[in-house]
């Protein structure tokens, strides 16, 4: 089950919202005490746990399963990390680490590693597994809670059930942003929601829903004109075109799915961190993976990059080494490999270069030159097939058919102008350029400036909404690109 599908929006939601508030009923009714302040929130919690099983369930009933046994095993680790001592807790840590990056290895990268023995002689009899959905979200958020149980950041989780609904909560569950246990353990059985709260997660999600909808699909099938269908003939102007559409579907589909897992969050009084803050927007490449999937950035900056010595020491090794890990959790192919390493070169090269001079650059020269660097990566990371990859980059760098009036290519850039005008458009950060017009005009805090902005995203919320109803009546191409990861 996806955000973006009609079950999912008016079947899954409304039975879910009633779910949790007969279970927030309960809560108050039966469950806390008012008299010293006690407030419950079991029942909601556990409606959000069913909940989010069955959202998980939805495609592949058998691998719910796996992701209990996951969490039960993590719960164990969690427990003997915050009762032993000295040495112990050390060993506690290392055997649940071992056990996630286990699991994560035999479902992702099993077939792969066998396929390279293969070829090179080596014929290893290896099970054909399917990849579950989101075992690389959920298992870096177990890695989370582990590490940050073991350095007393948060504390280990005493029921089961709690950390079930961490790992399980379906906004974030199959495609993040990758929540770290320590951002949300207090609101677990700590939290409230108010109005506020409830109106700016529902307009967070159908933002994130529109980006979806209504830019990411539509870019997706000029994206697979030319990339798939048209890889064959395909001229200069045409790879161009597709692999820029494919630079913008991507963001949208990723950033939309981020926006609506936080949005629903926050309606249910999580707060989740930031996952995108406008990446196209960079002046170079280090900027932009800051910029960009920002969860993943920082989960390798503060468990993997500084613990091997950071900037301290061999940090041209450790760039390299997080960014070989960063293409290998994007999945089991060798283009997501080389799309790490490329960008591992990249940032490391700017280290001595870019990042010491920009200051004195000339700023919109640095923007086309991170915006090439990140549309050839795009390139690398379409292509899962070398041949197909060797074809795209024979055409983008204009070593075959060039073509620059070819009719196909015109066609499709007049026919599709607002929405590659609009899309553009939403690059920029224009939420904040709008508030911060509206506050000049209005004056920052005035009734007058809240009832615009009431009046604003309501009428936003409805047009996206009946827009997205419409597109998504008959749609076929309306998977996440993430959940594959």
């Amino acid at each position: 089950m996806v955000f973006s599908d009609l079950f999912f929006l008016f079947v899954f939601i409304p039975a879910f919202a009633l779910c949790y508030m007969l279970g927030a009923w309960v809560d108050k009714k039966y469950l806390s005490d008012a008299t010293v302040g006690l407030r419950s929130h079991r029942a909601k919690n556990m409606a959000l746990v069913i909940f989010s099983l069955i959202f998980y369930a939805w495609g592949e009933p058998v691998y719910v399963l796996l992701m209990l046994v996951s969490v039960l095993l993590n719960f164990l680790a969690g427990m003997g990390i915050s009762h032993q001592n000295g040495g112990r807790r050390k060993v506690a840590l290392v055997m649940g680490l071992v056990m996630n990056l286990l699991i994560l290895g035999t479902f992702k990268y099993l077939n792969f590693f066998a396929d390279q023995l293969a070829s090179i002689g080596i014929n290893v009899d290896a099970p054909t597994i399917a990849l579950p959905i989101g075992i690389s979200f959920y298992t870096f958020q177990s890695i989370s809670y582990l590490i940050d149980v073991y350095r007393q950041d948060a504390k280990a989780q005493r029921r089961f059930v709690d950390l079930l609904l961490y790992i399980s909560m379906f906004p974030q569950l199959i495609a993040g942003p990758i929540v770290r246990y320590g951002t949300i353990a207090n609101e677990i059985n700590d939290r409230h929601v108010t109005a506020s709260d409830f109106a700016e997660g529902s307009y967070r999600f159908l933002i994130g829903l529109g980006k979806k909808v209504i830019l990411a699909n539509q870019l997706s099938e000029i994206s697979d004109q030319f990339l798939t269908n048209g890889l064959g003939s395909l001229t200069t102007t045409g790879a161009w075109v597709g692999v820029v559409a494919f630079t913008l579907q991507i963001y949208f589909d990723f950033s939309g799915y981020s926006d609506m897992a936080i949005g629903l969050g926050r309606c249910m009084g999580f707060h989740f961190n930031e996952n995108f803050r406008h990446p196209y927007c960079c002046n170079s490449i280090t900027d932009f993976w800051r910029r960009w999937h920002i969860s993943l950035g920082s989960f390798f900056r503060d468990y993997v990059y500084i613990p091997m010595g950071g900037n301290r020491r061999h940090q041209a090794v450790n760039i390299l080494v997080v960014w070989f890990l960063t293409g290998m959790w994007h999945g089991a192919s060798w283009n997501f490999i080389i799309w790490g390493v490329y960008f591992g070169i990249i940032v490391m090269l700017e280290k001595y270069t870019i990042l010491k001079l920009k200051h004195w650059a000339f700023k919109p020269l640095l923007h086309v030159y991170s915006l090439l660097l990140v549309v050839i990566g795009w390139g690398i990371f379409y292509f899962d097939d070398f041949a197909q990859m060797q074809t795209f980059f024979h055409s983008f760098f204009a070593q075959g058919d060039v073509e620059f009036n070819d009719f196909i290519t015109e066609s499709t850039l007049t026919g599709n102008f607002w929405l590659w005008a609009i899309a553009l458009a939403f690059c920029l950060p224009l939420r904040s350029w709008s508030y911060s017009l509206l506050s000049h005009c209005t004056g920052e805090g005035s009734a007058l400036q809240q009832t615009v902005l009431f009046t604003a995203r309501t009428v936003i919320s409805l047009v996206i909404l009946v827009l997205s109803v419409a597109l998504l009546v008959g749609a076929t191409n309306n998977a996440f690109i993430y959940t594959r990861f």
